[in-house]
């Protein structure tokens, strides 16, 4: 392994989407991350999107760079032998992360009888442990009834599982921080990170209960307006949508430059009484700084427009279509964030590696995600020694499975 985290070995026993994205988040950086699934298939190995063969492509995305164990999670030596990989000893070693539920041979207190100091990440539901995913997270927090059309009845979900992803970086930070406290000290522990705590955290910091708590309102839809500045989508006369957003500034004068609008928007604050370099003045003139920029944008193409705002340092991007995005030149053909790599089963395809830039370590490419039980033996003989007759015998009692 290379990678500013080589050296660390964490053990995943998941499913769906934060405990595997945080796992692979610190394969990225160099750990070894070694996930176990049943020998008959994890609960996400066939999950969509798939290929046309039903080749799984959210399993390749969210497993690149780990290796996969696959044992008989129902058969006691099976546990035994998980039990021991996940306490094996080293210094870099003993640290688990799971999402499944932690209990009877998988609780804390009775692995840390294996390894007192070992770290333990538990991904719950809701901190009393029941169970819950993002959409139904996502429900309580109040977004789904500010997302959508203003004329729009009924909550909107989104489409991108926001509380997942905030939660598998915030379990990879937390593994990270208990690691560091048991160098310093030699304490292991227990993380629990319940995935609604998440959501209602990032939903408090982000003051929309401060709002309902201060002022006593709930907020209004608002389509596609961004709240509190000025930020929307336009149509282009190619019938292609762009965002065109004023954050600070020096937006409102690029803006300006753009499109000539220097002029217009002088009279809005004389006639609103406002200064549009404030998010106040911004969001009380939004329908009168549509009404002068909406026209110009119609009038040209989408390469027109967005041609003249990226010269004159504006703040835009073109809506596109995941298609329109992987045949994007600047963020996936160029970008050394992406690699063209082979996923056995699948094919070639870009993959992108960590987006993280470490000054003193250089990004590694990519790796593809195991095939389900790919490295069996050599953890087997590599991590818990088994020798090779020991392993045999395992496979033909259906304890542990090969590569599928």
């Amino acid at each position: 392994m290379t990678g500013i985290l080589a050296g660390l070995r964490i053990v995943e026993g998941s499913a769906f989407i934060a405990a595997p994205l945080g796992g692979m988040t610190l394969a990225q950086l160099g750990a070894d991350v070694i996930r176990f699934d049943d020998i008959r298939g994890g609960l996400d190995s066939d999950r969509w999107p798939v290929t046309k063969d039903g080749r799984s492509l959210y399993w390749a995305g969210l497993n690149k760079g780990k290796r996969s164990i696959a044992v008989d999670l129902r058969n006691p030596k099976g546990r035994e032998l998980l039990t021991a990989l996940i306490t094996a000893p080293g210094e870099g070693a003993g640290i688990f992360t799971t999402n499944m539920p932690a209990r009877g041979w998988l609780s804390y207190d009775e692995l840390r009888k294996k390894r007192a100091d070992l770290i333990a990440l538990n991904i719950m539901g809701t901190r009393d442990g029941a169970a819950q995913v993002d959409y139904t997270v996502n429900a309580i927090t109040g977004f789904p009834m500010v997302t959508g059309p203003a004329n729009h009845r009924g909550p909107v979900n989104a489409v991108a599982p926001p509380w997942d992803l905030a939660t598998a970086y915030a379990g990879a930070m937390a593994l990270l921080a208990a690691e560091r406290h048991r160098r310093l000290t030699g304490q292991g522990q227990r993380i629990v990170l319940p995935l609604q705590d998440m959501a209602l955290a990032a939903t408090s910091a982000l003051g929309y209960l401060g709002e309902a708590a201060i002022n006593d309102v709930d907020r209004p839809r608002l389509g596609n307006e961004i709240f509190g500045t000025f930020g929307r989508d336009f149509r282009t006369k190619d019938g292609k949508y762009v965002v065109i957003c004023i954050f600070s500034d020096r937006h409102v004068d690029a803006l300006a430059k753009a499109g000539g609008f220097a002029r217009a928007f002088a009279a809005v604050e004389k006639e609103k009484g406002v200064d549009l370099k404030t998010d106040a003045g911004r969001w009380t003139a939004r329908a009168e700084l549509c009404a002068i920029i909406e026209p110009w944008v119609a009038a040209h193409t989408a390469g027109e427009v967005g041609a003249v705002l990226k010269e004159a340092g504006a703040l835009w991007a073109p809506y596109m279509t995941f298609r329109e995005l992987l045949q994007d030149k600047d963020a996936v053909h160029d970008n050394p964030l992406f690699t063209v790599i082979d996923q056995p089963g699948i094919g070639r395809y870009p993959v992108a590696a960590t987006p993280l830039q470490f000054g003193a370590a250089p990004r590694d490419a990519p790796r593809p995600a195991p095939l389900l039980g790919q490295h069996t033996d050599e953890i087997l003989s590599g991590i818990l020694g088994l020798p090779a007759h020991e392993i045999a015998r395992l496979h033909d009692e259906k304890i542990v499975a090969g590569p599928r």
